[in-house]
């Protein structure tokens, strides 16, 4: 374990060697902002940004009677709100991770203070990244998720170093396999298939961090920290779920009468709770439900 007195991040000496090859591939290869697209090229707005099968009302009664226009729509809309979600993310990572730095500069060690500083320098990247191609696709930015932009800019800068990461790994995680999972068949348009398969190169090394350094907090943290970040975990993990399921914000923007009102409770959880979707979700978050439930995170 780090021999950093009183460290505010313990981490096997193992799992430390392992940040450090995290630490080196960054170095050598992260997103290029200049490069990673091919900016004088337009969006294809005619073709589907994610499957269509995946469309958040798909398999209920509300997508019945939806012409391929209005499909096309949303699936564009559905694609902004994904960008939003990180971008909203992405910007609060960088003054959370460089405030540990900063305030414990004495009790995280110098090779978990250099992955810190790389993860938030690559999340300013992606989120100038994110804003340009949106700009680009002629995309609006969503409102800041309800409940978890609070806890990003509010709670976890209060809590405990290892926690504040484990949170943020959850929203990342979720996000991020909910993207790629949608984002990268043949027939998807090929900037957005691009841009998603390029920012998972570095947030798969993101995830891996995160991952490390919760399970260290869960085998050294006492019974009484454990105990509190599991009820929180319990109370955010089905509500990040539902949110990134099917947001009703999306009747602010469509151009055509949205079937569900933004504000119709009854409609909204019957979406989040529709069999399409439990499925949807299962295949996509599978590997982040078995992780929490070992962990004991959502039961």
């Amino acid at each position: 374990m780090s021999t950093l007195t009183n460290s505010v991040l313990a981490i096997s000496e193992a799992r430390e060697s392992k940040v450090r090859k995290l630490s080196e591939v960054s170095h050598h290869k992260t997103m290029d902002h200049a490069t990673v697209l091919p900016w004088d090229q337009e969006v294809d707005r005619s073709l589907y940004p994610k499957d269509p099968d995946h469309l958040w009302i798909n398999g209920t009664r509300f997508c019945e009677g939806l012409s391929e226009a209005q499909k096309l729509e949303l699936a564009w809309l559905e694609t902004g709100r994904d960008i939003s979600m990180f971008i909203w993310l992405e910007q609060t990572i960088p003054p959370l991770y460089m405030g540990y730095v900063t305030q414990f500069h004495d009790r995280i060690s110098q090779d978990l203070q250099e992955y810190l500083m790389i993860f938030s320098k690559e999340e300013i990247v992606h989120t100038l990244t994110f804003k340009r191609f949106m700009g680009k696709a002629g995309l609006q930015l969503w409102n800041p998720p309800v409940g978890l932009y609070e806890l990003l800019t509010e709670t976890l800068p209060k809590m405990e170093p290892a926690v504040g990461v484990l949170f943020t790994l959850l929203i990342e995680w979720v996000a991020e396999m909910g993207a790629m999972h949608t984002s990268q068949g043949p027939g998807i348009e090929p900037m957005t298939r691009t841009m998603f398969r390029e920012h998972h190169h570095d947030e798969a090394r993101h995830i891996a961090f995160g991952r490390w350094i919760s399970e260290s907090f869960f085998e050294t943290a006492s019974p009484e920290s454990i105990a509190q970040v599991k009820a929180m975990s319990r109370r955010i993990i089905p509500a990040l779920i539902d949110m990134f399921t099917y947001n009703p914000e999306i009747a602010r923007h469509t151009s055509f009468e949205f079937p569900i009102a933004v504000d119709d409770k009854a409609k909204i959880e019957e979406v989040w709770r529709s069999a399409h979707n439990a499925r949807l979700n299962d295949a996509r978050f599978a590997e982040i439900y078995a992780w929490v439930d070992k962990l004991g995170l959502r039961q």
